[in-house]
């Protein structure tokens, strides 16, 4: 296993490497007779789990409270394994041999929890994003462990179909899962309405027209039942580098993956009906440990 740092060093650290494999959240991870175009994933584990760390109502054992208090949502214990554990066997099952992690300086929790595990079916490298200065910075961070190759973006604290995420990656270009809402809303732990609130994809023909953050209750009207929701499952070359270099803070000051977006070309727009499993919230936990209990995870 190795660690990058923003500015593209790439240094060994002390465990090995390849990782994991197996089962999606809420569907079995998809075969395809076609060779995944994109073999490679970055995966955003540095957020500061500010939600997480708040108090909830779950009852926690001593070593998820211990990952709840510590924000490392990619790290809670979820019945055998923890969230990465099931993250990176979907990754692997649907195509992935190289996934990168994008964690804090400060990620030793993270290096111990993969040396241990010392997966073989994809190999997991670390990149250091020093500060958490948004999304966009976090995919910049990304830049010398990606070596060039395509990638898709996803978060950490999510849990995808695997079906989805092969979509994804038979992309040859910039482009974005989109998840039917109505399927989203059936299929996933997340409730209503804070689906409510998820960007909403605009497309026209199979491309990307906009997103739309934090939509209005006219605009959710308008949309319907069948409109696309973006959970941060995107398709990318090298270019979104340059692109992520060139904009600037947003109002609430973070470099935003959405404003890079915008920087690009054409970028394709991938419709899928199913679920995400989301750990935000320590309400999520028990939902999320019940859903996947019984499911294979292979490393």
């Amino acid at each position: 296993m190795t660690t990058s740092d923003p500015a593209g060093t790439t240094t060994p650290v002390d465990a090995t490497s390849d990782a994991t494999a197996d089962a999606a959240p809420a569907a079995p991870a998809a075969t395809s007779d076609a060779a995944p175009a994109i073999t490679t994933a970055v995966l955003l584990a540095r957020g500061l789990g500010s939600r997480m760390r708040a108090a909830g109502g779950s009852d926690l054992t001593p070593e998820q409270a211990a990952a709840a208090a510590s924000g490392h949502k990619a790290l809670m214990p979820i019945g055998e394994h923890r969230l990465i554990d099931y993250s990176l066997s979907a990754l692997a099952d649907a195509g992935i041999r190289r996934a990168v992690l994008v964690v804090a300086p400060e990620h030793e929790e993270f290096a111990q929890h993969i040396a241990q595990l010392a997966p073989t079916r994809l190999e997991v490298l670390f990149a250091v994003q020093q500060e958490p200065r948004g999304t966009a910075d976090a995919v910049a961070s990304a830049r010398d462990a990606v070596a060039g190759e395509p990638f898709i973006m996803v978060n950490g604290d999510n849990l995808y179909p695997g079906e989805g995420i092969a979509r994804l990656l038979q992309a040859t270009g910039s482009a974005l899962l989109g998840f039917e809402r109505a399927a989203l809303v059936a299929r996933s732990n997340i409730p209503a309405d804070r689906i409510a609130a998820f960007a909403l994809i605009e497309q026209s023909e199979g491309r990307l027209e906009r997103i739309v953050e934090k939509p209005d209750a006219d605009t959710l009207a308008a949309a319907g039942e069948d409109a696309l929701v973006s959970m941060n499952a995107f398709a990318f070359t090298p270019e979104i580098f340059e692109a992520c270099a060139r904009i600037e803070p947003s109002p609430r000051g973070e470099l935003e993956i959405v404003d890079a977006v915008r920087e690009l070309g054409t970028v394709q727009v991938i419709p899928f009906a199913g679920g995400v499993l989301d750990l935000s919230r320590r309400d999520d936990i028990d939902e999320v440990e019940r859903r996947l209990a019984g499911t294979e995870v292979a490393l």
